[in-house]
């Protein structure tokens, strides 16, 4: 068994050699019997592959890939003949102007009503940020966005995005599997954002190299995060301790952004949130900002503007 390395020279270059999704990777597998890893240092220069199995396979896959990206970097020939596909729409192409990411996908994520603009430009502007508001807002997608823009740019290390494991009004008892399966449904919808932006292969590649970390709030105690993009999300669940407990854990060079809807808390009747609390805590503090979402900013379905309205004409009521 024996391993050679490739240098990459950027994500743009990983994506036309290897494919959306790692598409042609997975067929270079197949194709010569060998494993190829693909890693990424965000404080180093771009990517790099490692090719390991038989001697002769790899010889064979190493040429393979060295011939494609050669064509790649001479110039607008075929690729598709070198065993990379055929570019992305998007690929080359800056993103436009009002965008805050361009995802996997071409996608182009903007802000889609004057407050979630405010919000991001707290967000890039200042070190804390709070998003108030009811569900549908875009509070945690505009959020993961802004890390990964901040990651891109090399201004953060890390993302490390976490939230409190509390039970929505169910009580599910016990859970199957091992750390993970247990904790897994609750984070899930921090998953359904990262893999929508980066797509499902990125975002395992730099989950397993640490460059994204998905954890319950209950692991962040005892730690100090230097560098990183830190996204609190479903806040309301927290108490006024683990709140403060998290906010501690902000270290030199790192972001931090705080989201919830104070009208969905799952605490049980005894206990205070943190989020409800924390803007009296912290009013007149420099550099923590608070943007409140407002029915008119939901950009779900147009039925659950008018879900959120009926509700809360209900508790007026």
């Amino acid at each position: 068994m024996i391993t050679k390395k490739i240098q990459l020279q950027s994500d743009q270059e990983a994506l036309l050699l290897l494919g959306e999704q790692d598409v042609q990777l997975r067929r270079l597998e197949s194709e010569h019997g060998v494993e190829i890893f693909v890693r990424h240092a965000p404080a180093g220069e771009g990517l790099h592959l490692s090719i390991r199995g038989a001697a002769g396979r790899v010889q064979k896959a190493y040429r393979r890939l060295k011939e494609g990206l050669e064509r790649l970097r001479s110039g607008p020939a075929d690729v598709s003949t070198a065993g990379a596909p055929t570019p992305l729409p998007h690929d080359g192409l800056p993103s436009p102007e009002d965008a805050v990411y361009l995802s996997a996908y071409g996608k182009a994520i903007r802000h889609r009503s004057p407050r979630q603009k405010d919000y991001i430009d707290a967000i890039l502007r200042g070190p804390l940020t709070f998003g108030i508001g009811p569900a549908g807002t875009g509070k945690t997608y505009l959020a993961v966005a802004c890390a990964l823009r901040c990651l891109k740019a090399r201004e953060v290390q890390r993302i490390v995005l976490t939230r409190p494991v509390v039970e929505a009004g169910e009580k599910l008892g016990f859970l199957p599997g091992d750390f993970h399966d247990k904790v897994n449904p609750y984070l899930r919808p921090l998953y359904d954002a990262l893999y929508s932006m980066l797509g499902p292969d990125k975002f395992r590649m730099w989950q397993n190299d640490e460059i994204i970390e998905v954890a319950p709030l209950a692991y962040m105690r005892g730690r100090t995060l230097e560098n990183a993009f830190i996204i609190l999300d479903e806040a309301q669940n927290t108490t006024i301790e683990q709140m403060k407990m998290f906010l501690t854990r902000m270290g030199n060079g790192s972001k931090v952004v705080v989201t919830g809807d104070v009208t969905q808390i799952d605490l049980a009747p005894q206990q205070r949130s943190g989020l409800v609390a924390i803007e009296r805590v912290l009013k007149g503090v420099a550099g923590v900002s608070f943007v409140h979402f407002q029915e008119e900013d939901v950009v779900r379905h147009p039925l659950v503007r008018l879900i959120i309205r009926a509700f809360d004409a209900w508790d007026k009521a």
